[in-house]
């Protein structure tokens, strides 16, 4: 059915999930420091923290993707050249996985920001003349509590990554669309391939959609009993 191009679209498949994973991360622990500068009282932080979520969301990641990887290869270069490096050329791999992670890093803070906010904050004083540190409220108090509350806002923002890998496509990356766009070139069946990967992309999002939920049940035990 697939003209032999199964096993291809598997790796593809694979490298779209490690992608994906590896900009999780970076954006996860970019947003939960954004989100603690946000909070800050020292004005600098909340500054940056807010400069950096607008510059986010008034760029397009298309274009954040090709100055990050087109313009970062030309200034490591130039940096090359005046320290006697030789010629660095910047991994797809690399660039993607950095790229999108400052993307969604951006839209983590703000939810990182809400969920603490959601958090009372007479837990996280009691916390603290109980003699703990900020560190061990934010381990043991508020941490698991604000995920309670950040856990719909990550959900969705996954599943939007999980779609916005597709654009490391176009830096050169054999990923799920860069592996079924040369199918259906080399097929002249570009439809049943990018059907495929859409196809895939959905088994993607529908088990992430699952697994939320179950997180979701298991972080709201005990809270609808105390509730009623």
């Amino acid at each position: 059915m697939l003209h032999g191009y199964g096993a291809s679209l598997t790796e593809g498949a694979l490298l779209t999930l490690v992608v994906a994973l590896a900009s999780l991360a970076i954006a996860l622990v970019l947003g939960l420091f954004g989100a603690i500068a946000k909070l800050s009282r020292v004005r600098p932080l909340r500054w940056l923290a807010q400069g950096y979520t607008t510059l986010i969301r008034a760029v397009p990641d298309l274009v954040m993707m090709l100055t990050v990887f087109y313009g970062g290869q030309v200034l490591v270069n130039n940096l090359g050249d005046r320290f006697g490096w030789g010629y660095v050329d910047v991994d797809p791999f690399v660039a993607g996985v950095l790229t999108i992670g400052f993307i969604f890093g951006a839209y983590f803070t703000e939810v990182l920001r809400g969920a603490f906010l959601a958090v009372p904050a007479g837990q996280k004083e009691a916390a603290l003349a109980f003699g703990m540190t900020p560190r061990q409220v934010l381990l043991r108090v508020t941490g698991p509590q604000m995920l309670r509350h950040a856990l719909p806002g990550l959900s969705n923002n996954w599943l939007v990554m999980i779609k916005s890998t597709a654009i490391i496509s176009v830096i050169g990356l054999s990923d799920l669309m860069n592996r079924a766009d040369s199918a259906g070139r080399a097929t002249r069946e570009p439809f049943m391939f990018y059907l495929a990967a859409g196809a895939v992309y959905l088994a993607f999002t529908s088990l992430s959609e699952l697994a939320f939920a179950w997180l979701q049940r298991r972080l709201a035990i005990g809270v609808r009993r105390v509730a009623l």
